[in-house]
C-alpha cells in the first residue's frame, strides 16, 4: 500500500532561528512559528465612511453560531471558540495527513471616541463576517456654508 508524504520545507524554522540568533531570546515566537502551531486570526479589512466605520472579517469554514461579538466600552471583541470533533477510527478510518482543524481565535479592537457603540449591527455571508459601527452623530464631518 502506497501513503502519501507531506513534504514541507524547512526554511520557516532556519529564519526563525536567523532571527532569534540576531535578536536574542525573543518573549514571543515569530508570527510563522505560531501559524505552525494552528494559532491563526482572521483577516480583517477596516474601512471609515463619513457616518460609519466598516469592519469585514474572513472567517471561511466558521458557523454563525460559533460567532460571539460584543462590546465593552470601546472595545470590541470577535471571538470564536469552537471544539475540536473527534472522530473513531473504527468509523471513519485513521488519518493519514491532518491539517484542517477548528481553530478558535478572539480579536480585540479599539473603537475611536466618536463610534457608537449602541449601533452596531453584523452581517454573516459566505464566509464574510461584516460590521457597520456607526459613527454618532454630533461628531460626524458637516459642511457649513460661509454667509456673505
Amino acid at each position: 500500500m502506497k501513503t502519501v508524504a507531506l513534504y514541507r520545507p524547512n526554511f520557516m524554522d532556519e529564519f526563525d532561528h536567523y532571527m532569534e540568533s540576531f535578536f536574542g531570546d525573543m518573549p514571543v515566537k515569530s508570527m510563522a512559528s505560531l501559524l505552525r502551531r494552528g494559532i491563526d486570526f482572521p483577516a480583517v479589512d477596516l474601512r471609515e465612511t463619513d457616518g460609519a466605520y466598516l469592519l469585514d472579517a474572513e472567517l471561511p469554514g466558521y458557523d454563525e453560531k460559533n460567532i460571539n461579538i460584543h462590546v465593552d466600552g470601546n472595545r470590541l471583541t470577535i471571538e470564536s471558540k469552537q471544539a475540536e470533533t473527534e472522530t473513531t477510527e473504527k468509523d471513519e478510518g485513521s488519518y493519514i495527513i491532518r491539517e484542517r482543524r477548528q481553530h478558535s481565535f478572539s480579536r480585540v479592537f479599539q473603537l475611536p471616541d466618536n463610534a457608537d457603540s449602541n449601533a452596531i449591527s453584523a452581517v454573516f455571508k459566505n464566509g464574510i463576517l461584516s460590521l457597520e459601527i456607526k459613527k454618532q452623530t454630533e461628531s460626524q464631518k458637516r459642511v457649513i456654508q460661509i454667509n456673505s
